[in-house]
């Protein structure tokens, strides 16, 4: 008995890994794939090496936490630490059935306190930092998307390039005695750079996944001693692994809607915003939802990049006034306007640059010089809100499901617990 359950825990425990490399690996790596700078096996190949160093390293304070932390790691037997990765597994396929990036870290929490509270054994204190946490995250990610679209996406836009590389950012030139290393056709400096940060934004979401999302799969397997969290690590990082060299290939062909439209740019800001909160976050031991902050940097990074039409002077006089005030609405348009003031044309979506429809490298260049940016208060608010970023009934389904995942989890774990399985 005691072998068929550990047998089903490591099934499931690798079902919630395969999956979570199968989402994040298209997340992380899509704009490097997309850009041709690197191919879907080595996409693969980087996550999960880059998921290993995660999860290997501050992976182990979440690791923790989860298998120690919020309930003693006596209540973790088999049939408890079953339950628990049947209910983050259940997060995989509510996001996967409703296309809505439902945060696994936050529901296998939700299983644990149900556990906790079913036993009487949770560690509310502990509980309230990660809840803060989970409050203040999405509210910094915000903050930080803000004054960074108000104030510094527009000059960033103007100094770096992205292009489909077709020939690959560097070749062998054999025309002498001496094979040399040289750039591709067309690739300048600033495409260079524009490359790298592709590629080094999309190795440091690769960690910052795996120190996040190792626990998830394995931590009450570890908690009951099943397993060692060494072992456990590389049996996540195996798992997470599989699915980034199996079924991400589809993810890494098909890009959704909601990343098309958004500027490589914008892409790269986002994801090294969320990424460094959920590092800085694992590395204090706390569980957190990468997709919960990543939306809210978004949604940041459009409205101050929008809010660059009206000037803080403007509104201090509307308001003494009396008369309303100057809005910019939340705008996908405003980050990649070009206004009639500015010498910067606008960066190329993900989507685009996909498919190709960019500018030919060789035609583009670096240019030779850097356009003028418009200051604040001169570019047209109709033209930068041009396009809602979000429709509201869809964002208000994300919002309400990452509720909903977390709170339902706590909800179905106390029923199974306390009257099924009677670990009170």
């Amino acid at each position: 008995m005691v072998t068929a359950l550990l047998l089903v825990g490591l099934f499931v425990a690798i079902f919630v890994g395969y999956n979570i490399g199968g989402s994040s690996t298209g997340v992380a790596f899509g704009p490097a794939v997309g850009s041709r700078i690197v191919g879907k096996i080595g996409a693969a190949a980087l996550f999960t090496g880059f998921a290993l160093l995660g999860g290997w390293t501050v992976g182990r304070n979440v690791i923790e936490t989860m298998s120690n932390g919020i309930v003693p790691a006596s209540q973790f037997t088999l049939e408890t630490s079953v339950v628990v990765l049947f209910f983050a597994g259940v997060a995989l396929l509510i996001s996967n059935l409703y296309g809505v990036p439902a945060s696994t870290s936050m529901t296998a929490v939700g299983a644990i306190v149900g556990l906790g509270l079913a036993s009487n054994s949770l560690n509310y204190q502990l509980m309230f930092t990660i809840v803060s946490a989970w409050i203040v995250a999405p509210l910094s990610a915000f903050f930080a998307g803000l004054v960074i679209g108000r104030y510094v996406y527009p000059y960033l836009d103007a100094r770096f390039s992205f292009s489909r590389i077709e020939e690959g950012l560097v070749s062998i030139d054999r025309s002498r005695s001496v094979p040399r290393l040289r750039f591709g056709r067309g690739v300048g400096g600033r495409e260079v750079g524009g490359s790298v940060s592709v590629l080094v934004i999309a190795c440091y979401m690769g960690f910052s996944a795996g120190a996040s999302n190792a626990a998830n799969a394995v931590a009450p397997l570890i908690g009951n001693g099943a397993i060692t969290a060494s072992q456990g690590i590389l049996l996540a990082i195996g798992a997470i692994g599989l699915g980034a060299f199996t079924i991400a290939r589809r993810t890494l062909d098909t890009i959704s809607e909601g990343i098309t439209d958004l500027p490589i740019l914008a892409a790269l800001i986002v994801s090294l915003i969320g990424a460094t909160i959920i590092t800085i976050l694992s590395r204090l031991g706390i569980p957190a939802s990468l997709a919960v902050s990543t939306t809210s940097c978004i949604i940041g990074l459009g409205w101050g990049r929008a809010s660059r039409a009206v000037t803080i002077a403007d509104v201090a006089d509307a308001a003494i006034e009396g008369e309303p005030a100057p809005t910019a609405d939340l705008s996908s348009g405003a980050l990649i306007a070009e206004t009639s003031k500015s010498d910067v044309p606008p960066g190329p979506t993900i989507g685009e640059v996909a498919e190709g429809e960019v500018p030919d490298p060789s035609t583009v260049g670096d240019g030779g010089k850097v356009g003028r940016v418009p200051a604040i208060g001169e570019e047209d608010i109709e033209e930068l809100a041009a396009e809602s970023l979000f429709d509201p009934a869809a964002t208000s389904r994300i919002v309400l499901l990452w509720i909903l995942s977390p709170t339902l989890s706590i909800i179905g774990s106390y029923l199974v617990f306390a009257f099924v399985l009677h670990v009170g």
